[in-house]
C-alpha cells in the first residue's frame, strides 16, 4: 500500500483523513504538540509516531504531506526529496530567494515529485471562473483582484501576530500571500513579474496589506490579504476577473452563495445583447460521495497528490509556480520596508 507521513496535525489531520480516503496508508504522523499526537494516533493507531520530522527521515514512505509552521517547510521539503518521497507542502514554499533556488534544484534533481497544497486553485468559485477564462467569455484578461481576509477582533490578531513564539508572529506581513497569489497565476498561466506592497491601517508592523503585481502577461493583480474586516465564513475569498469582453467574479456572500459566479458582458461583446448572469458552482464528487464545496479545494489537491504518486501524473501546482507565488511575498516584504515602492520578483520561470 502507498504510505504517507504527516508532519504537523493542526492543519495535517484534515489532510491525512483526505489521504486516507485517496488510498493513502497514514504510516507515520509528527508534531511538537503532544495532545495534537495523540488526536492523530486515536484516528490513525498503527502510526509511526515523532516530536520532530528529522526524526522520520529513515521512515519507510513514499510521500509525505508538510502542514508544519508557514515559515518551516523548505528545509524538510528538500531532505525528503533527497531521500526520493514525494512531498505535499501547503501554504509558502519558501520564505526566502535562497530558499526558494534550493528547493527548485532540489525537486528537479529528485526521483520523486514535489507539489504545493495550494487548496485555492480548486476552489469552487475559482474553478467556475478558470473555465470560463480558459472558454474566452471575457476576453484577455487585464485586472484580476482577489481577497483572502479574516474579520478577527483585534485582540486575537494581537495574540495570532504579536507573538514571537508563533510563526505568525515571525512571518512578514506580506508573506502570507499564497491564498491569493496562487489562484491569480493559475487562472491566468502567468509569472508575477514586480509588486508594490501597500500597507493598511496605522501600525507600525500592519496586519493587512494590499499587493499591486504586475504579471508577464500584462495583467495587473491587486490581492488583499489577512487581517481585514469582511469575511463571511471561515477561508471566505473573494476573486475577480476583468478583461477586454467581460467581467467575473464571485460574490461577495456568506454560505452557499459564496461559491457562485457573477459573468457580465455588455451588447457589444455579446451579440448585441446583455448577459449578467450567475454561474452556480458544479458539484464535485469523489469516491462516490458528494463533496462539501468547503472541502472540495483540498479534497482535490491530495486526490491530485495521489496520481502524481501513484501514477506520474504532472503536479497539480508544481515547485516553479509554488515558489513564483511565494516570492511575490518576500519581494513585497522589501517593497514595504522601502516605502510601498515597486520591488522586482525574481524570475522563477528562467531559473
Amino acid at each position: 500500500m502507498t504510505q504517507v507521513m504527516v508532519v504537523g496535525l493542526r492543519r495535517g489531520l484534515v489532510l491525512a483523513r483526505w489521504c486516507a480516503r485517496a488510498g493513502f496508508e497514514v504510516a507515520a504522523v509528527c508534531d511538537p504538540d503532544r495532545a495534537l499526537l495523540a488526536a492523530a494516533t486515536a484516528r490513525f493507531p498503527a502510526a509511526r509516531t515523532a516530536h520532530d520530522w528529522r526524526e522520520l527521515l529513515d521512515a519507510d514512505v513514499d510521500a509525505v504531506v508538510l502542514a508544519n509552521d508557514f515559515d518551516a517547510h523548505a528545509e524538510p521539503a528538500r531532505a525528503f526529496l533527497a531521500r526520493g518521497v514525494h512531498v505535499l507542502s501547503e501554504c509558502a514554499a519558501c520564505v526566502t530567494e535562497e530558499e526558494g533556488r534550493a528547493l527548485v534544484s532540489a525537486a528537479e534533481e529528485s526521483t520523486a515529485s514535489y507539489s504545493f497544497a495550494e487548496n485555492y486553485v480548486e476552489h469552487p468559485h475559482v474553478r467556475t471562473l478558470a473555465r470560463l477564462v480558459a472558454a474566452g467569455e471575457i476576453g484577455d484578461v487585464e485586472l484580476i483582484e482577489c481577497d483572502y481576509v479574516h474579520g478577527l477582533a483585534p485582540q486575537e490578531v494581537a495574540a495570532l501576530a504579536g507573538d514571537p513564539a508563533h510563526w505568525r508572529g515571525r512571518i512578514a506581513p506580506t508573506a502570507y500571500c499564497t491564498h491569493t497569489l496562487s489562484p491569480v497565476l493559475d487562472l491566468t498561466r502567468a509569472w508575477p513579474v514586480e509588486v508594490t506592497a501597500h500597507p493598511v491601517g496605522r501600525l507600525e508592523r500592519p496586519m493587512a496589506v494590499v499587493l499591486a503585481t504586475r504579471l508577464s502577461t500584462g495583467a495587473l493583480a491587486l490581492t488583499r490579504q489577512t487581517f481585514l474586516q469582511g469575511e463571511p465564513d471561515s477561508h471566505w475569498s473573494w476573486l475577480s476577473v476583468r478583461g477586454t469582453r467581460g467581467l467575473a467574479e464571485s460574490l461577495r456572500a456568506p454560505g452557499a452563495d459564496a461559491w457562485s459566479v457573477r459573468l457580465r458582458n455588455e451588447p457589444w461583446a455579446h451579440g448585441g445583447t446583455l448577459r449578467d448572469e450567475v454561474r452556480p458552482p458544479e458539484e464535485t464528487t469523489l469516491y462516490g460521495r458528494p463533496v462539501d464545496p468547503m472541502d472540495v479545494g483540498t479534497a482535490l489537491v491530495v486526490d491530485a497528490f495521489w496520481r502524481t504518486v501513484t501514477q506520474g501524473a504532472p503536479p497539480r501546482v508544481g515547485v516553479r509556480a509554488a515558489v513564483a507565488a511565494s516570492l511575490v511575498g518576500v519581494a513585497g516584504a522589501r517593497s514595504l520596508a522601502a516605502g510601498a515602492v515597486p520591488v522586482p520578483v525574481a524570475g522563477v520561470a528562467d531559473w
